[in-house]
């Protein structure tokens, strides 16, 4: 077999805009294709923690982003009953010096665009915008290449056209995510860390966004009644006095900043359990539409990014694409499924109440911040292996 020279990407979000650069950079042209007629990013904040950045700067564009997102000076946990600190990371320059790379936040269409700027200016790119294809086939008829890229999210339609994928299932909780202006921003909100407030069945995450000067507020709480699938939307009545209830006993300030959201969207949090990724001969599935997680670990799109890197390593220069396929999938699984653990670790320590959350907070109370960092070396420090 000859070494694959061309792809067909199918979405242009973070996962297939960043594929389509490391390929580019590896010899192997991109073709994508973009159902939406115009690109614009949902969702708000994005944390891009060193194992994602780093990829980035290998494909030259952290002097972009740095213009764009803040790097926060710690990663905080919090009280959500007396906003009390719990446990705090060094960031920033601290983050630098330990992993090499930056810790950056930033909204995920500064993202996008720094993405898509670079894949404009890529000769071996091409974009598609407005195509909707549905099924491996359709994609390869898009183009004459190689291998099909499904980089289509969490609810892909590809994800059909490889044996022994499993849907994406929802995981019994919903995110609500809103903006607050710094110029009506509560003292509780501190511009220079990402800070998490911990409280029973609930936990809620807010951090600066410099592009936008707002603070991204993500609401997470436990809601066993699934909701439709699909994207976020507007919360009616009953879901917002069931978001009210679930802060109800948080610090009063945290509640008022709820009550005062303005326009919030509701996210369904869903994620993909371990099925296949990919036929082992003419698709591949990455980012969410392969391993889809709860942000419990803030490393979804991070997930995406080490995805498309390492996929264009094991891709160039590959004589047997089956082997190279194999050999990605299963080094990735072995990565996502231990970042998996660590969201569902988080899971349980954020929303634990009673006596589990008392035994939380004093363990994190005997932990120096360097210790703490120490145990993020393995997430944090990871080097796509070449």
């Amino acid at each position: 077999m000859s070494p694959v020279k061309s792809v067909t990407i199918v979405g242009a979000g973070i996962a297939g805009l960043t594929a389509a650069l490391a390929l580019a950079r590896k010899g192997i042209a991109a073709h994508i294709v973009e159902q939406a007629s115009t690109l614009a990013e949902v969702g708000a904040g994005l944390q891009l923690s060193p194992n994602a950045s780093r990829v980035l700067a290998e494909l030259g564009l952290l002097h972009d982003l740095e213009r764009r997102w803040s790097e926060p000076d710690h990663i905080q946990l919090s009280s959500g009953n007396t906003l009390a600190p719990l446990a705090s990371v060094p960031a920033g320059a601290a983050a630098r010096a330990r992993w090499g790379a930056p810790y950056g936040v930033l909204h995920r269409a500064s993202l996008q665009a720094v993405l898509l700027d670079a894949v404009s200016r890529e000769p071996s790119c091409t974009l598609v915008t407005g195509r909707r294809v549905e099924t491996a086939e359709e994609a390869a008829a898009v183009a004459d290449t190689d291998l099909v890229i499904a980089a289509d999210g969490v609810w892909s339609r590809l994800r059909g056209s490889v044996p022994g994928a499993l849907p994406a299932r929802y995981s019994g909780n919903v995110a609500w995510r809103f903006l607050v202006p710094y110029d009506s921003a509560p003292a509780l909100l501190n511009p220079r860390t990402v800070t998490a407030f911990l409280g029973p069945q609930a936990h809620l995450v807010a951090y600066p966004l410099a592009d936008i000067r707002s603070f991204n507020i993500v609401a997470i709480h436990q809601q066993a009644e699934a909701p439709p699938e699909g994207w976020s939307r507007r919360g009616d009545t009953a879901a917002q006095k069931r978001l009210a209830n679930a802060f109800s006993g948080w610090h009063a300030g945290i509640r008022e900043l709820i009550a005062a959201a303005d326009d919030p969207l509701v996210w369904p949090l869903f994620g993909c359990p371990d099925g296949a990724w990919t036929d082992g001969c003419k698709t591949v599935l990455i980012g969410d539409a392969a391993h889809a997680m709860t942000p419990f670990a803030a490393q979804g799109a991070a997930m995406a990014i080490e995805d498309a890197a390492l996929l264009a390593n094991r891709l160039a220069g590959a004589t047997d694409l089956g082997a190279a396929l194999r050999r990605f999938e299963a080094e990735r699984r072995e990565r996502v499924a231990k970042v998996r653990n660590r969201g569902a670790f988080n899971r349980f320590a954020y929303h634990a109440r009673g006596p589990v959350a008392l035994a939380r907070n004093l363990v994190l109370s005997l932990r120096k911040p360097e210790s703490l960092a120490g145990d993020f070396d393995w997430l944090y420090g990871y080097r796509t292996p070449d």
